[in-house]
């Protein structure tokens, strides 16, 4: 671990009674809080630190080692240690790493690309008009999320999404299409995931036909025993974990629904912000900087929750997508070593879109007791046909931002705005394939360094193992073949068979 809480904390102590509003009037401030890589521009002038404080971070940096850390990560070491695994996802979209083993990696992503694009040419000359996508967890909220935000009304396919076990997601998933003109994708790594096998199995069995039931797993031999023809299983590997898979043969959905040459285009746009993380120098590095923000609020000023609040409409998924990348990489408690931590890590994130949220729950960020810093994300570039519309959300934009960071004093206790709410402003310049990948890829290599200034591990995700392996367990007992242990649980079990009985 290489964070000095302490002297953090004095640094937030010294700037205890220094709001934001007096930081963002230094001279210069506001240019010299911005960073600009390739279509993201990033400004921190509203974050609670100053430049001493910002030194102190530095410092972190350099004895955590980011910039070797970002080397270790391209370069195939074994960053996710409690596996003994690298995280090769950065060799999913480019040629970052000069070593020839990550070249190799690489070059078999591109042969995978290869096989998937001419699975996209097939599918397209069909009578194909709607996928099925079933996974769940990393095999399906980055294809949702880069599905929704880039997907054109006149696409080739609709995709849809399953992942719920609840038998009504399906239900409602396959409403109104037909079986005859549906093809499905069946995502899941091992191919023993239970809910991506039971809905598959409900959505092959709706078809009636395997010949359009298209596979991704490492698993190929439990793919093909669910009667999944060999060609239509694509690759996935042990050297990228779920939640960074979306660059793979997992985005198979992704390029069914904006097409090949644009997934081709949000890998290229990830490749690039790859090359900056990796190469530019630590006060120019925006992975640097987010990460060294985040480590702030947690450690120094001890926040417990982030907003992420898109000012996009086609970016509504990103908090959902967030929330898995961010809180299942570092929701950890104990270090690399085994030892427990001795500082706080990862806070809950949340959000939604502006301007919906302005009226649900801005009221608490602005006037509630806790403080929740945010980054807010916003598109300059308006591509819908309506400016005015356009104007107006940047307009709130804006607004937001500054009304969270100045607040406004009144006589009167419940129109009064305490202000000093720190947040960042990320903005694309328009949300192109290539300006989506970078800013998936800053959130992914800022959560990495997070971790290594933290001393965990990012990649593996343990804790959601041992509800599974319940579950498993108490399905026997829901149809009565089964006894438990637990008095709560049998105590629910025998309300749940009495209602049951009454239906």
């Amino acid at each position: 671990m290489s964070i000095d809480s302490a002297a953090l904390r004095e640094h937030a102590s010294r700037l205890r009674d220094t709001p934001i509003r007096a930081l963002a009037a230094t001279p210069g401030r506001p240019e010299s809080q911005a960073l600009r890589a390739g279509p993201l521009y990033a400004n921190f002038a509203r974050q609670r630190y100053d430049d001493a404080a910002l030194d102190a971070l530095f410092s972190v940096a350099d004895a955590a080692g980011f910039p070797s850390a970002m080397r270790r990560l391209v370069d195939g070491e074994t960053v996710n240690a409690t596996e003994g695994r690298a995280a090769l996802h950065t060799a999913l979209r480019g040629d970052t790493s000069t070593s020839p083993a990550v070249r190799e990696r690489a070059a078999q992503a591109r042969d995978a690309r290869q096989r998937m694009g001419a699975l996209v040419d097939a599918l397209s000359g069909s009578g194909v008009t709607d996928i099925v996508s079933v996974g769940i967890g990393g095999s399906d909220l980055g294809p949702r999320l880069v599905v929704d935000a880039l997907a054109q009304t006149d696409a080739r396919f609709r995709v849809h999404f399953l992942s719920n076990v609840d038998g009504n997601a399906a239900r409602r998933t396959l409403a109104g299409l037909d079986p005859s003109k549906t093809a499905t994708i069946l995502i899941s790594k091992t191919f023993g995931t239970q809910e991506t096998l039971l809905n598959g199995g409900i959505v092959r069995e709706w078809l009636g036909d395997d010949s359009r039931v298209y596979g991704v797993s490492a698993n190929v031999d439990r793919a093909a025993a669910f009667g999944i023809a060999p060609e239509r299983i694509l690759p996935m590997w042990d050297w990228v974990g779920g939640r960074y898979s979306l660059w793979s043969a997992v985005g198979f959905p992704i390029a069914l629904g904006i097409g090949m040459d644009r997934f081709e285009q949000l890998l290229s746009g990830a490749a690039g912000f790859d090359a900056h993380a990796v190469g530019a120098a630590p006060r120019d590095n925006l992975a640097f900087r987010h990460a060294l923000t985040a480590i702030w609020n947690r450690n120094a000023l001890g926040l417990a929750t982030q907003a992420v609040l898109p000012y996009d409409e086609r970016l509504r998924l990103l908090p959902n997508y967030l929330q898995q990348l961010v809180m299942e990489s570092l929701g950890k408690s104990a270090r690399l070593d085994g030892a427990q931590l001795q500082v706080d890590t990862v806070p809950v994130w949340w959000g939604g879109p502006g301007t919906d949220t302005q009226h649900s729950f801005f009221q608490a960020l602005h006037q509630g007791t806790q403080v929740v810093p945010a980054d807010f994300i916003g598109v300059v570039g308006s591509e819908g046909g309506h400016e005015e519309n356009h104007r107006a959300l940047l307009a709130n934009l804006l607004a937001q931002t500054e009304a969270l960071a100045n607040g406004q004093p009144s006589d009167d206790p419940h129109r009064a705005y305490a202000g000093n709410r720190p947040s960042t402003l990320i903005l694309l310049d328009a949300l192109s394939p290539q300006a989506l990948g970078a800013l998936v890829a800053l959130y992914e290599h800022s959560v990495y360094l997070q971790s290594v200034a933290w001393g965990i591990n990012a990649f593996d995700q343990f804790g959601v193992e041992l509800g599974k392996q319940l579950a498993n367990k108490l399905l026997p007992a829901l149809s009565g073949d089964a006894q438990v242990d637990d008095p709560v649980t049998r105590a629910l079990l025998d309300e749940i068979n009495a209602r049951s009985g009454q239906r």
